[in-house]
């Protein structure tokens, strides 16, 4: 028996989990907000942040002895993040982190610099974004151009959080999880694209070593041992414990599809990231711009909450008595209609009423999902159980309907801090093949997460009719959108 530590560095706080590494069982928690600046500092930016505050913040959540007796450590941190580096170490400015919207038009010119959508998605499996490290990189190099130059090494808040624990090294290190989600290194290939980074920053700067799944990042001068760590999409579905035929849905006010899946993907419109997992495997991800948002809408539109939502839904039937809802409120990103709008279909005048729509609502987002379902299943990936996180996934509107129109077994886990989890089996995985007592190709066999679980039923017929008027109309407003 050995004690083990996750931590998971979120955009907001610190969550860490102590945890037996033979059975998973949590024996110790701990959280802490990152502190936040004073007042309105002038500058300040919601997508800019001084790394200090979560070192702060990792050191409040571990106080109290809380790491007492712990052998191994593993990271889990938020993803999007870029930290400009020069020669010494130090940064050239805040990190930049989440969805920054500065970033669009420097990641529209990467897109054209390399020859389009289908040229990005072949050299690294996705298309550039804004949030991306390297669209970031981009603006960087096109609004700040002192910054970009004194930049010498690229890190993510995760691979900066393991330099730090380590005492800051000239090793420095990440894994094939977070270095997927940068841009400039290919899942497919196992590889970096230096020439991708030269392209966006406008130089060379120094990447960090990319480590194998069970490989330690190091030992720290106390002899505690600091796993590779991971971003916490790839934390998360460690500690969900998901394998080959899993997926989760992710209900927040944008939608997300992965699947655990044997091989890298790639599509030609870039409909795919192309993510590698913490485990050895590929977590090819489809996202929708529209979710609960859809649902929020439809809320404020009748004078209710979610809550409120999903009890009219529910006096309604399957096919919400005709009406359909394209959800394309942000415009959309599955299928690839950006500057589109959403769509309402069906009016009668016996179908307008609110439980009605209510119930479209719910359909229209969830089919929404299940196009982007559809998207891996055309490309070979195996779905047969669906993991639905997020706080509208405790909706009785959402539970029965999912089974039905994704056609799969739905489970709604208990609610837990997954990241910081999957955190800790990564290094109870690093200590037990450094202890020799496991294989460094399979993780420790922890038990799956309590949950909810909903199948098909007798009316999965129903649902399927919901699902193809669904596409039907769709195809009216859009046709060939996924041919596009």
């Amino acid at each position: 028996m050995g004690i083990v530590a996750g931590l998971d560095s979120s955009s907001a706080f610190t969550r860490i989990v102590v945890c037996d590494t033979d059975t998973g069982a949590v024996l110790r928690q701990g959280y802490a907000p990152h502190p936040q600046p004073a007042g309105d500092p002038e500058g300040f930016h919601p997508h800019e942040a001084d790394p200090q505050a979560w070192l702060l913040s990792l050191g409040e959540a571990a106080g109290g002895g809380l790491l007492e007796g712990v052998q191994a450590i593993g990271v889990s941190a938020q993803q999007h993040g870029l930290l400009p580096l020069d020669a010494q170490g130090a940064l050239v400015r805040p990190a930049l982190v989440g969805n920054d919207k500065r970033g669009q038009v420097a990641a529209a010119d990467l897109t054209e610099a390399l020859g389009g959508r289908h040229a990005w998605a072949e050299a690294v499996g996705c298309v550039p974004h804004s949030a991306q490290p390297v669209a970031k990189l981009a603006w960087l190099a096109r609004t700040e151009p002192d910054a970009a130059r004194r930049t010498a090494v690229v890190m993510s808040p995760h691979d900066w959080l393991v330099w730090q624990l380590l005492g800051r090294p000239a090793r420095r290190t990440t894994d094939r999880g977070g270095a997927s989600g940068t841009g400039y290194w290919s899942a497919r290939t196992g590889s970096y694209r230096p020439d991708l980074v030269e392209l966006a920053l406008g130089h060379m700067a120094l990447l960090p070593e990319v480590l194998a799944p069970a490989e330690a990042a190091g030992m720290t001068p106390e002899g505690l041992l600091i796993s590779a760590g991971t971003g916490e999409t790839m934390a998360a579905a460690l500690g969900l414990g998901l394998g080959p035929g899993d997926a989760v849905v992710s209900l927040g006010a944008s939608g997300s599809v992965m699947a655990v899946h044997h091989e890298a993907l790639t599509e030609p419109n870039g409909l795919i990231t192309s993510l590698a997992d913490a485990g050895g495997m590929h977590l090819p991800v489809v996202n929708t711009s529209n979710a609960v948002r859809a649902l929020r809408g439809t809320a404020e539109l009748l004078g209710t909450d979610l809550d409120g939502l999903s009890d009219l839904a529910l006096k309604s039937t399957p096919g919400a008595h005709g009406l359909v809802l394209l959800p394309y409120l942000e415009g959309e990103r599955t299928p690839n209609l950006p500057h589109t709008a959403g769509t309402l279909s069906g009016l009668r005048r016996d179908s307008m009423k609110p439980e009605h729509l209510a119930r479209a609502a719910f359909e229209g987002m969830l089919c929404g999902l299940a196009d982007a379902i559809d998207v891996l299943r055309m490309r070979g990936v195996d779905i047969r159980r669906v993991f639905l996180l997020g706080a509208a996934a405790g909706l009785p509107a959402v539970q029965a309907a999912a089974p039905g129109l994704f056609g799969t077994q739905i489970v709604v886990p208990a609610p837990a801090d997954y990241a910081a989890l999957g955190a800790a089996r990564q290094a109870a995985w690093a200590l037990g093949v450094q202890h020799g007592t496991l294989a460094p190709h399979t993780p420790p066999v922890w038990p799956g997460p309590a949950a909810q679980v909903f199948e098909p039923g007798e009316d999965y017929p129903a649902w399927q009719a919901v699902r193809q008027q669904y596409i039907a109309t769709r195809e009216q407003i859009h046709p060939g959108a996924f041919q596009a």
